[in-house]
């Protein structure tokens, strides 16, 4: 396929790269980015004239509507938008109708897996679209990852992603908070690891991005806390969380806990540019109240 990739940052430029390893022809563009080896357009627009598929990797869902208001005018009848952005459900679905209005195809596919699962292809999409344009996409999908779900019309591959990060916030706090715990306990961390990790308490930010340094498989607790999925992405998935939920008059008053606590965390203490995972040295740091 001929395809355009806007946005190439630390997600965008790996997933273009796997897509040119396996021979399709990718022009991109990027405000910021130019990748070796990658044909560069001068503008969104120019990269996404004559693409099949133009493939987005952006922000937020203020830019993904910038953007798709410019491409949405230079593709060609029948080409597909596909973006893996992580923005709003509302957003994702103005820009879907804004495509079929210009006679175009569009899925949103968010995803799961981090620079690592970008640069090796093993991302997790969640797909939102009809279905021919999931088949459209579903080659390319195939060479960025490793599994794709196609969870239903335009937004909810976004409404996906938001409550698995939901889970997944709530799930490592309670992760740190209990490996705090065991240690003022007196309760030894690999003694702790090894109960929980195969009890009823198990999951997966126990299991395989565990905390804690030096226990289980290896992870970003592991080098100094540097982000494989950063604090502040996890603030903005459960932000986004939080303004679906009140969007769509869902009560998640754990989801709220959880992103007020990634807010102070990243925006009034040292979490900043931290793993998520970071909460454990955050806790012990800390006393009752």
């Amino acid at each position: 396929m001929n395809i355009a990739f806007i946005g190439l940052g630390n997600m965008g430029a790996p997933m273009a790269a796997n897509l040119i390893k396996a021979g399709h022809a990718v022009t991109g563009f990027d405000t910021h980015a130019k990748p070796d080896g990658m044909t560069m357009a001068d503008s969104a627009a120019a990269a996404a004239s004559g693409a099949d598929v133009v493939i987005t990797m952006l922000p937020n869902g203020a830019i993904l509507s910038s953007v798709a208001a410019e491409i949405h005018a230079a593709m060609k009848p029948g080409a597909v938008h596909l973006d893996c952005s992580t923005v709003d459900v509302d957003s994702a679905r103005n820009v879907a109708q804004a495509a079929e209005d210009a006679g175009l195809l569009a899925i949103d596919a968010p995803v799961s897996g981090g620079i690592g699962g970008a640069t090796n292809g093993t991302l997790t999409f969640m797909a939102g679209g009809s279905q021919e344009a999931f088949d459209i996409c579903k080659p390319l999908f195939d060479i960025m990852g490793q599994k794709v779900v196609h969870c239903g019309p335009a937004g909810n591959g976004q409404a996906a992603k938001i409550c698995n990060n939901m889970i997944l916030g709530v799930t490592m706090i309670a992760t740190c908070e209990a490996f705090n715990l065991a240690d003022r306990l007196g309760l030894d961390r690999q003694a702790m690891f090894d109960v929980v990790s195969t009890s009823s308490g198990s999951s997966w930010s126990m299991n395989a991005y565990c905390p804690a340094p030096g226990i289980g498989p290896t992870s970003p607790a592991d080098n100094d806390y540097k982000p494989g999925f950063a604090a502040d992405l996890m603030l903005k998935d459960l932000t986004l969380a939080q303004a679906a939920a009140k969007s769509a008059d869902a009560d998640t008053p754990l989801g709220e806990a959880a992103r007020a606590l990634y807010d102070q965390f990243v925006n009034r203490e040292d979490g900043a540019g931290r793993d998520f995972s970071a909460m454990l040295p955050r806790f012990s740091a800390r006393k009752r109240g």
